[in-house]
């Protein structure tokens, strides 16, 4: 027997009573782009923005995941109801996610105050998927209290994350090269936290004091903006430095109560607002444009791509124009 299409309007109800069948349903109309439920996705949004949406990115191999299993542990502790976003890399086959966070993740999976949802990028650069702050809404809704964006770790396109969260932590590890990552990713600026994970190893040292060297040049500015960004160092594997990230974590929010925060939460929506618009356009241009002759043309070499991408989006701009 076929089971019954729930209206996403229809879902919003039980979502917000915590019912986790109808949180799984709608981040997956809202991850798949389902037009049917852009209607709750905006109602929902309206009534979104109580949670901590913490950022956490870093380049592979620093121990982002590992990191966020822990974090979430002590989180716990504290009775706080917790949801992981985890962006994971797209199977250049399927297009799906890899689901390697959720693998590492899995000592968290039967905690019933902790919500794990894996999203692939599917060709989003920067390190977000583009659904992910609608599955932060909705899981905000639903009434977790603090929310993980774990980005996937591609080194350079990784600064989306730090407009998208509310705190923005970077995760380093010695003997990565992490020194030359920070300065070319931009990481400096987008951090509102570092931590240098796996500090029970002997070169953890050098990885902090280079930070801290390097933060020395952008102290102008992280004080302009009321918070200077700390460097701290946590183990993993000796469940050590969690209690200084959970406080600093706490720390920064507190310092988002005066105009630092609203002017985070306009950078956030502004993000938010072009990201929906180009993914509006897109739709529209792909639904609607005609690309047969401008495609046989580059083919044949009468054109080149710009050229003929002009005359499409100037003929698609006409006919949405007179529509």
């Amino acid at each position: 027997m076929a089971r019954r299409y729930v209206p996403s309007l229809e879902l919003i109800g039980p979502a917000s009573d915590g019912e986790t069948w109808a949180v799984a349903r709608l981040i997956s109309r809202a991850e798949a782009g389902v037009p049917e439920a852009r209607e709750a996705i905006g109602q929902i949004y309206k009534r979104a923005g109580r949670a901590h949406v913490i950022g956490i990115t870093g380049v592979p191999g620093s121990g982002k995941s590992t990191l966020v299993g822990k974090l979430v542990q002590r989180l716990r502790d504290d009775g706080l109801r917790v949801a992981i976003v985890a962006i994971d890399p797209s199977s250049p086959y399927s297009g799906g996610s890899i689901l390697g966070d959720r693998i590492r993740m899995s000592d968290l999976v039967l905690d019933p105050d902790v919500f794990i949802r894996s999203m692939a990028t599917r060709g989003a650069v920067g390190g977000m998927a583009h659904a992910a702050l609608d599955v932060v809404d909705i899981l905000d809704l639903a009434g977790f209290d603090k929310i993980i964006i774990e980005t996937v770790g591609v080194g350079q396109d990784e600064v989306e994350i730090a407009k998208s969260s509310h705190t923005t932590v970077v995760v380093s590890a010695p003997g990565l090269g992490d020194e030359i990552q920070a300065i070319k990713a931009g990481i400096l600026e987008i951090a509102d936290i570092h931590v240098v994970s796996k500090c029970d190893r002997s070169d953890a040292n050098r990885t902090m004091t280079d930070l801290k060297m390097m933060l020395k040049d952008g102290i102008g500015s992280a004080l302009t903006r009321g918070w200077l960004p700390p460097v701290l160092e946590t183990s993993s594997l000796n469940e050590e430095g969690f209690e200084e990230l959970v406080a600093s974590l706490d720390k920064h929010l507190t310092s988002l109560d005066g105009p630092a925060g609203v002017e985070r939460r306009a950078q956030i929506s502004a993000f938010r607002l072009q990201k929906a618009a180009e993914t509006l356009l897109l739709e529209r241009l792909r639904q609607q444009a005609n690309y047969g002759t401008q495609t046989r043309r580059v083919s044949d070499r009468a054109t080149d791509p710009y050229a003929a991408a002009t005359a499409i989006v100037d003929q698609f701009s006409r006919e949405t124009t007179h529509v």
